[in-house]
C-alpha cells in the first residue's frame, strides 16, 4: 500500500496530511499520525478551522479540557486558540525528528489565524505573532491568507522570523505577488540582524476549486471546444505557478539572499481532494508532480494515491507551452481568468469564515456542556 506514496517522495513531493484531531494525535491504528507518519511517508501537517470543528465534533477527547475552560469562565475564543494550539503543539513535537533531518524543510505543523481578518493587516500580523509565542516551536507555518491586505502582513510577520503558510492562492498574478511580500520581508529581517536560515515559507496554490468554478463556466457555453477544455484549467493554472517559481528564485535578487541562507518559499498544492467523480481522485497528485514541492492531502486522497496512482515522474516541466495555451483558449472562449480566480478568493475568505463560524458553536456547545458525549 505503501509503494506509490514512497515512489511520489522520492520523486520529491512531500506528502502533508490536510489534517489533525486528537484522535489522530492520541489514537492508534492506521489512521494515527504516528502510523502515517512511519508507514504513509507523511512529513507534515496543515490544519483550518473546518478540520478543528469536525475534531472537536467527534468523540470526547477535548471534554476535559473544555471543562476546565469551563471552570475557568474562558471565553470561546480563548478556549478555541488554547485547544487549537495544543494541538498544533503537540503535532509539531510529533514532527520533530523529521523537522530536525530534513533541515527544517519538513516536518512543518499548519495554524491559521483567524479568517474574519483577512482584510485587516495588523488584525492578522498581531494575531500571527501570537500564534508563534502560543505554540512556541520551530517548525510552526502560521498561516495568513493571501489576500491584498494579507501581503504586507505576510511581510512583516516574515521580517520579524515567523515562519509563514500563505493560503488562498489562486491566480497566477496573486502567486507573484506573495512570493515578492516573502522576498520583501527577508530582505528586512537579514537587515535587522535576523538568521534567514530559520525562516522558512510555503505558497499555498489552490487546485481543485479552480476546476469546479472554470468548468461550470465551459458546462455552460456548451461548445465542443469549451467541453474539451474541462479540467485542464486547475493543473495548467498550477504548472504556471511553477514556471513562475523558476524564474523567481533565479534571480539575482534571490542569489544574494540564498548567500545568506535564506531558504525558497515552496510551492504547496492545496486543494487536491478531486471534486468531481469524472475526474480520478488521483489527478491533482500525478498531474503536478516536480521536486521541491508540497502536496497536502485529505487521507482519502492520499489512500487513493497509495494504491492505483499512475506517477510518470516530472509531470511538471515539460508542460509549460501547452498549460500556457490552455489559459489562452479559455480567454478566447470568453472566460475571464481574472474574475474567475477574484470570485473564488471571494468565497474561499467567505468559507473560511463559515468553518470559523462553526468551530466557534462547537467550543461555545463544549463551554456550556462539558462532558457532553
Amino acid at each position: 500500500m505503501t509503494n506509490h506514496l514512497a515512489e511520489l517522495s522520492r520523486l520529491g513531493v512531500s506528502i502533508w496530511l490536510d489534517d489533525l484531531s486528537r484522535e489522530r494525535l492520541e489514537g492508534g491504528g492506521a489512521q494515527s499520525l504516528a502510523s502515517l507518519i512511519a508507514e504513509d511517508h507523511v512529513v507534515g501537517v496543515t490544519t483550518n478551522p473546518s478540520i478543528f470543528a469536525s475534531a472537536m465534533s467527534e468523540g470526547a477527547r477535548y471534554d476535559a479540557d473544555l471543562a476546565a475552560l469551563a471552570e475557568q469562565h474562558a471565553d470561546v475564543t480563548t478556549a478555541i486558540t488554547s485547544l487549537t494550539t495544543a494541538d498544533v503543539r503537540a503535532a509539531c513535537d510529533r514532527f520533530a525528528e523529521i523537522h530536525a533531518r530534513t533541515d527544517g524543510v519538513d516536518g512543518r505543523v499548519s495554524i491559521e489565524v483567524d479568517p474574519y481578518l483577512a482584510h485587516d493587516t495588523d488584525g492578522t500580523l498581531a494575531q500571527a505573532r501570537e500564534l508563534w509565542q502560543l505554540v512556541d516551536r520551530p517548525n510552526l507555518l502560521v498561516k495568513i491568507p493571501a489576500t491584498a491586505e494579507g501581503l504586507p502582513a505576510i511581510t512583516a510577520a516574515t521580517a520579524e522570523g515567523i515562519s509563514v503558510n500563505v493560503t488562498l492562492i489562486f491566480s497566477l498574478d496573486r502567486y507573484r505577488a506573495v512570493a515578492a511580500a516573502y522576498i520583501d520581508g527577508l530582505e528586512r529581517a537579514h537587515a535587522a540582524g535576523v538568521d534567514l536560515s530559520t525562516i522558512h515559507s510555503v505558497a499555498s496554490f489552490f487546485v481543485s476549486r479552480i476546476d469546479t468554478a472554470v468548468d461550470a463556466e465551459l458546462d455552460a457555453l456548451g461548445t465542443e471546444e469549451a467541453r474539451a477544455l474541462r479540467g485542464q484549467v486547475a493543473v495548467a493554472n498550477a504548472r504556471l505557478a511553477y514556471q513562475a517559481y523558476e524564474e523567481i528564485f533565479a534571480t539575482e535578487r534571490w542569489a544574494a539572499l540564498a548567500a545568506a541562507g535564506a531558504r525558497p518559499q515552496r510551492l504547496l498544492w492545496a486543494s487536491t481532494g478531486v471534486k468531481d467523480p469524472a475526474y480520478r481522485d488521483t489527478k491533482y497528485v500525478e498531474e503536478l508532480v516536480v521536486p521541491g514541492v508540497v502536496n497536502t492531502m485529505p487521507e482519502a486522497t492520499l489512500r487513493a494515491v497509495a494504491d492505483p496512482a499512475e506517477l510518470r515522474g516530472d509531470t511538471v516541466r515539460d508542460g509549460y507551452d501547452a498549460a500556457h495555451e490552455v489559459l489562452a483558449t479559455l480567454e478566447r472562449l470568453g472566460v475571464s481568468y481574472p474574475d474567475v480566480m477574484d470570485r473564488l478568493e471571494a468565497e474561499g475568505v467567505e468559507k473560511f469564515e463559515q468553518s470559523w463560524d462553526e468551530l466557534t458553536e462547537r467550543v461555545s456547545t463544549g463551554l456550556k456542556v462539558p462532558g457532553r458525549q
